[in-house]
């Protein structure tokens, strides 16, 4: 429980369901992340003594809640509307304290993608590391069969094969499947998504009908530790480090300006160069070994294929020949028909019809077979 409406929704659903619920909200970070976000100068964490992290991460005790007054999850005001949600509603509350394995499974994968030059998707790795697997791992201990979530998604089990297939929430807008193409069998056999057949509408609409102060609340759009999306500054308020300037070169490799840290740019950026040139120019790549950052015109920005690693696949094992899907490179955006084939034993290359713009490393590409998830993987 978030604190948000659709998880709140989601308790509701499951406790009406007949099941025996305990409400659970997740402390990930503290105000030393909220510090960095801000630009200042706290230091980054110090990591956990050796077998330390077990015997603190699940600790209430231990929580400490952001100084920080600005909207983020984790906040005091979410806490509270999660514990008064389970209170209306007859449930337990607890909060569990997780940030040692969310600086560990998220913040620092996140830096260390930044500083290689890739563009990772946290949200993705918070559901892999953190909910779907360390908080299923408690919830076992704890001897609960299932954890359920307020995610816009549907688990079903295949009569022939006996797999469990994630497919998309029939609420195409919310939908949420790209950000859980990670989960394992294991994982699918233990969750429970109540909202996977509902609108954002019907959700609201349960929330006022029963009462929820959280039921006009705004959804969280921003990366929790990151609110302002300065992820620039974060980084180097995290890491001590500042971003040393250095050379935009064209396809000739001619240098044709100075940026500000090879860091701060992305992949089909056009604003915020500083470039006087006679025609847009876009960001097409980027070499952190040489701190250069490559701009060119658009066309440069088009591709037609990638190689994926870290894949999950969820109906099947793994793919024997080609496969024809629709794919997608970013959470928002359509599907685009592709073809896909394995490679290695972690390794799937993309074939797509058309040109794709921006195609960035670090991003997830997700493969879809009309409603189904077939997997994903990370773009290499």
């Amino acid at each position: 429980m978030s604190g948000g409406v659709d998880s709140s929704v989601a308790a509701l659903l499951m406790k009406e369901a007949g099941y025996d619920c305990v409400g659970v909200m997740l402390k990930l970070f503290d105000a030393n992340a909220d510090a960095a976000a801000d630009g200042t100068t706290a230091p980054r964490p110090a990591p956990p003594a050796a077998g330390a992290v077990a015997a603190a991460s699940d600790s209430a005790a231990a929580l400490s809640f952001p100084a920080n007054p600005r909207r983020t999850c984790c906040s005091i005001e979410d806490a509270e509307d999660a514990r008064a949600v389970a209170s209306r509603i007859g449930i337990p509350f607890y909060v569990l304290n997780f940030k040692a394995d969310f600086q560990k499974s998220v913040v620092d994968r996140f830096v260390s993608a930044y500083r290689g030059g890739a563009t990772p998707n946290p949200c993705i790795d918070c559901n892999r590391f953190i909910k779907f697997e360390r908080l299923i791992s408690r919830a076992e201990v704890l001897g609960f069969e299932r954890l359920a979530t307020g995610h816009y998604a549907r688990v079903e089990r295949d009569a022939d094969s006996r797999r469990w297939l994630l497919k998309k929430g029939l609420d195409q807008t919310k939908d949420q499947s790209y950000v859980l193409y990670a989960m394992t069998q294991r994982q699918l056999a233990r969750v429970a998504f109540p909202l996977g057949a509902l609108r954002k509408n019907e959700v609201r609409e349960f929330a006022l009908a029963n009462g929820f102060r959280n039921a006009k609340k705004r959804d969280s759009q921003d990366i929790c530790f990151v609110p302002d999306g300065d992820y620039t500054r974060f980084i180097e308020a995290y890491t001590g480090e500042r971003q040393a300037p250095g050379p935009f070169v064209n396809a000739d490799g001619a240098v044709v300006g100075s940026h500000r840290g090879a860091i701060r740019y992305t992949i089909g950026q056009r604003k915020g160069l500083g470039l006087a040139m006679p025609e847009p120019v876009y960001v097409y790549a980027k070499s952190m070994e040489e701190n250069k950052v490559f701009v060119g015109a658009e066309a440069a920005l088009y591709t037609k294929s990638l190689c994926a690693q870290d894949v999950n696949l969820i109906p099947i094992e793994r793919l024997d020949g080609r496969l024809r899907v629709t794919a997608k490179t970013r959470y928002r955006q359509p599907e685009q028909r592709a073809t896909i084939e394995q490679t290695g034993p972690d390794l799937i290359r993309v074939e797509f019809d058309e040109p794709q713009r921006a195609v960035t490393r670090g991003q997830a590409v997700v493969f879809y077979d009309g409603d189904l998830v077939v997997g994903g993987g990370t773009i290499l």
